[in-house]
């Protein structure tokens, strides 16, 4: 079982990773993937400044804790999707969005296998 969470955790930060990169090669391309427009001027800076870094961090600490001793690491990368989730949720309870039921979903298995992985490998190091 310890196997398959590092594959899968491993997986995670590729996916994350190459969707950070696509903020920056292909920033209009990244934000349709997305379900959004692409921004002008600051705002544009913005969406591909916190954005870009939010898919970059969670693959750079997931890629981290894939190093023996540095599953927390990957309790990082959890962190940053839940509350992705608790502030896409907030903004449907709050009337602001629509409630998107897709990338909550995605970002609570995340979050799961994420958190599931550095547990199991909490002893290594």
């Amino acid at each position: 079982m310890k196997i398959a969470f590092r594959i899968l955790s491993l997986l995670i930060s590729i996916f994350f990773l190459v969707m950070g990169f696509g903020w920056i090669v292909d920033p209009g391309a990244a934000a349709e993937a997305a379900g959004m427009t692409l921004l002008t001027g600051l705002a544009a800076s913005t969406q591909i400044g916190d954005i870009g870094a939010l898919f970059l961090s969670v693959g750079f600490f997931a890629a981290f804790g894939q190093l023996p001793g540095r599953s927390r690491w990957l309790l990082a990368s959890a962190f940053i999707l839940a509350m992705a989730a608790v502030m896409r949720a907030l903004a449907w309870g709050l009337g602001y969005a629509d409630f998107a039921l897709a990338a909550v979903a995605g970002e609570v298995v995340f979050t799961t296998i994420l958190v599931i992985a550095a547990r199991l490998r909490a002893d290594e190091g």
